[in-house]
C-alpha cells in the first residue's frame, strides 16, 4: 500500500511540472499559475521524502 502510495505521488509530480512547463510557455508574465505550480510541486516533493523517510524507518521499504 505504501508503494502505491509513492508511486501516486512521484506521479502527480511529474503531472505538476508537465502542467507548470505549459504554464510557463503559454501564459503571459503577470499570471501566477506557475507560481502556484511550483508550491504544489514543492509541497508534494515533501510528501513523497516524508513517505519515503516512514517507509524505511518501519522497514516497510528495502
Amino acid at each position: 500500500m505504501l508503494k502505491v502510495l509513492i508511486a501516486l505521488v512521484f506521479l502527480a509530480m511529474l503531472i505538476s511540472l508537465s502542467l507548470s512547463a505549459g504554464f510557463l510557455l503559454k501564459d503571459p508574465g503577470s499570471s501566477t499559475r506557475v507560481l502556484t505550480s511550483l508550491k504544489v510541486r514543492v509541497s508534494l516533493a515533501c510528501l513523497l521524502l516524508s513517505l519515503l523517510v516512514y517507509g524505511f524507518m518501519s522497514g516497510h521499504l528495502g
